[in-house]
């Protein structure tokens, strides 16, 4: 299911949940994961948590242990995982929250973008001093 409504999608997902999801259906823990893989479960974490991305080897490494493509993992379009066979229904509440969230995820990327702007900036004022 390659639409907007897949509950894995790029809109309701990031790859940290896809990575954990397909971890999950696989019947896999994270030490379990980590192991195969040959990194530190705290390296798995980061990634489940969106907190940094496995390089190009382990992410072909990763997409075959849990049988998902590497398309898949990184977009939610391609061969993986199509969500819980039973539509759940979140309360309006938590859908306000998920959205604010979210919004919050993408101001805090974009303040951490202009941050290294300033700071590159930064150092060539001070370059040009010296």
């Amino acid at each position: 299911m390659d639409d907007g409504n897949n509950w894995f999608s790029e809109q309701n997902a990031t790859f940290g949940d896809r990575l954990a999801g397909a971890r999950e259906a696989a019947g896999l823990k994270q030490t379990d994961l980590a192991k195969r893989l040959g990194v530190k479960v705290k390296t798995l974490r980061s990634w489940e948590e969106d907190l940094s991305e496995p390089r190009a080897n382990r992410l072909t490494m990763v997409s075959g242990i849990l049988s998902v493509s590497m398309r898949w993992l990184m977009t939610g379009q391609g061969e993986g995982l199509d969500g819980p066979s039973e539509p759940t229904e979140i309360p309006t509440n938590l859908t306000e929250v998920l959205t604010e969230m979210r919004q919050m995820r993408t101001e805090m990327e974009q303040g951490a973008a202009r941050l290294g702007r300033l700071e590159k900036r930064l150092r060539a004022s001070l370059q040009a001093e010296l």
